[in-house]
């Protein structure tokens, strides 16, 4: 049992200083789910119940616009989170689809079971509170990296920031979470190779 726990008990450790009772109280308020390729664990309209921590696999979080265009919001592997985070939150129904990529395994805690954690230690309340602000970081310099660089550069970017990311993510994802077409994202790749050789 705590084996499956164990790349969770690394990722706390890195950011708080926990006892190991500590640790065990926090790990016993997460569930453990395997998820199938292609299963939805959050979708629009239903409230996002839980916070997911990738044990193993990938998801990739969208919405679809009025057009019926997918726009990927994220992307989550090993050692990453996902949920539809306004939806958690707020426990109002979600706007995004999350959906699995592979055959994956992950932690899940509640929305309850987070606030129940936060209130019983201010270790439990800083982990949450790390974890909040390096996503909005997160957020912003995507926002910026959207409105500031050419498609060439968020590209070039996120090979040089998330190599394993771009190798298990499908291209049409990821040519929807860099705001492009999967034929440009293609021309770009194309003409990288092309100045290597």
């Amino acid at each position: 049992m705590m084996s499956e726990f164990q790349p969770l008990i690394e990722h706390v450790k890195k950011r708080v200083d926990m006892t190991d009772d500590e640790l065990a109280e926090l790990l016993s308020y997460f569930s453990i789910k395997k998820i199938k390729k292609k299963q939805y664990i959050i979708q629009p309209d239903f409230v996002a119940k839980h916070r997911n921590y990738v044990i193993e696999g990938a998801f990739r979080a969208y919405v679809i616009d009025e057009k019926g265009e997918e726009h990927t919001i994220q992307f989550a592997i090993e050692d990453w989170w996902i949920s539809d985070y306004n939806s958690f939150i707020y426990q109002q129904p979600a706007t995004m689809f999350v959906v699995a990529l592979d055959d994956s395994v992950v932690l899940q805690i509640t929305h309850e079971q987070e606030q129940k954690l936060k209130a019983a230690a201010h270790q439990f309340e800083t982990f949450f509170r790390i974890m909040a602000e390096r996503s909005a970081a997160f957020q912003q310099r995507r926002i910026i990296s959207n409105l500031t660089q050419s498609a060439e550069e968020r590209y070039t970017d996120f090979l040089e920031k998330y190599p394993l990311v771009a190798q298990r993510v499908p291209q049409y994802a990821l040519a929807s979470y860099l705001g492009m077409t999967t034929e440009f994202l293609s021309k770009i790749r194309n003409n990288k190779v092309r100045r290597k050789s």
